[in-house]
């Protein structure tokens, strides 16, 4: 049994070497189909781990009041307007709400579009200023890679100090460390105190190229009206999670002046539950994904089996040579089908570097956490592998049947 199977491999990749040009065409047409299946699920599972660690980074016992829910604010037909969340809402909030065990950050962004200055360099017009309490970094998962957090003391004496991304050790501070170095934006100068871990950038928000600065300094920089702060709460323990989320709300009705009856008029939304929806949207992307990819190798499928039926058609007079020297049925099957399967893989394993190379570009480009797509790589052998047992059985099945005497006399 083995040492047939083992002639059969042998003939069919005499086969194959015999007929290059043909084999190089059908390889490339199944990993045509594999490189759209596997590039498309590399993609997705880069965006899908850099959204969640974002989100995971803020750990599971945070929550966090906003302007609008986020699935009102993704749905323009129900959307209604709520009020900003003003300076006097977030003091208010922080004075009134003393729930045990917790920590409240407050935040606002400046401006997307400054430009920060050490000495005669200039960054182009891109950075993003914040203004922080001394909660938001401890909040919103972010780490100090060097030097250190904002104090209490800097918050309340509204210091010129300021923390700055990573980013800015590639351009403004080739070769210098920033520790301590004095940068300026709009004119005011910040001493440099911390350096933030490198958190990368998700749909061009770059969280790397940021200034933080404390709340009440970047208030005084940046005074245009209607600017919305935002609200993040963190419990030191998940269990009095559901406890600070109610009296939250309701600390925040009351400063909102709602009477009982009213809606809410702003958003809460948990970084757990935030997780778990945008889970289900990069499920329906996989779906997706599938249904385009499973398309292509149908495609690809029938080229295999068209192609596998001319060859048949061509070396007719060998399978009657074949059959008149006493090989079976299943021989001459089993001879046919293991050189579909042999080019089927083939053009999985090429299939599946391109995939890899064309999905990595894509997530590097918009700068995505790339991971080694598992899931997409033996999702890719399993369909190769599929892929030529259905284009090869029917090849296979007419090999076998053709009649030997016909066979010898196909010219």
């Amino acid at each position: 049994m083995f040492s047939l199977l083992g002639e059969n491999i042998r003939i069919a990749l005499d086969s194959i070497r015999g007929q290059l040009l043909r084999t190089i065409l059908t390889v490339l047409i199944i990993a045509i189909g594999i490189t759209a299946l596997v590039a498309i699920l590399t993609f997705l599972g880069a965006l899908e781990k850099t959204i969640t660690g974002d989100f995971a980074s803020m750990g599971a016992n945070t929550f966090t009041i906003q302007r609008y829910e986020f699935t009102t604010r993704n749905n323009r037909q129900r959307e209604k307007t709520n009020p900003i969340i003003s300076y006097r809402n977030v003091r208010q909030f922080k004075d009134k709400f003393q729930y045990p065990f917790s920590k409240t950050s407050i935040s606002f962004t400046g401006t997307r579009n400054a430009e920060v200055k050490y000495e005669n360099e200039e960054t182009d017009p891109e950075v993003a200023v914040l203004g922080i309490n001394e909660n938001y970094l401890e909040n919103t998962g972010t780490e100090v890679e060097t030097g250190r957090n904002f104090t209490y003391f800097d918050i309340e004496n509204n210091n010129n100090v300021c923390l700055i991304g990573s980013d800015f050790k590639k351009n403004l501070f080739k070769d210098i460390d920033p520790l301590n170095k004095t940068i300026s934006i709009r004119g005011v100068k910040f001493k440099v105190i911390g350096i933030l871990e490198s958190k990368g950038a998700t749909f061009r928000n770059n969280q790397d190229l940021r200034v933080l600065l404390p709340l009440q300094v970047a208030r005084s920089m940046y005074t245009l009206p209607n600017i919305n702060y935002n609200i993040n709460i963190k419990v030191d323990d998940k269990q009095f999670l559901e406890g600070a989320q109610d009296e939250a709300i309701i600390t925040f009705r009351i400063i909102r002046g709602l009477n009982p009856v009213e809606e809410n008029n702003f958003g809460l939304e948990r970084s757990d539950d935030l997780i778990n929806r945008i889970s289900s949207i990069t499920g329906y992307l996989y779906w997706a994904a599938w249904i385009i990819s499973i398309i292509t190798i149908f495609g690809s499928s029938i080229a295999l089996m068209n192609i596998m039926l001319v060859s048949v058609t061509e070396r007719t007079r060998e399978i009657g040579v074949r059959k008149a020297l006493g090989a079976k049925k299943r021989t001459i099957s089993g001879q046919f089908f293991l050189e579909t399967v042999l080019i089927g893989q083939l053009g999985g394993v090429f299939g599946i570097i391109l995939g890899i190379i064309v999905g990595g570009l894509a997530a590097s480009l918009s700068n995505f956490q790339f991971t080694v797509p598992w899931l997409a790589i033996i999702a890719a052998v399993i369909t190769s592998f599929l892929t030529a047992v259905v284009s090869g059985s029917y090849p296979a099945l007419k090999a076998a049947k053709q009649d030997p005497i016909e066979s010898l006399r196909y010219e």
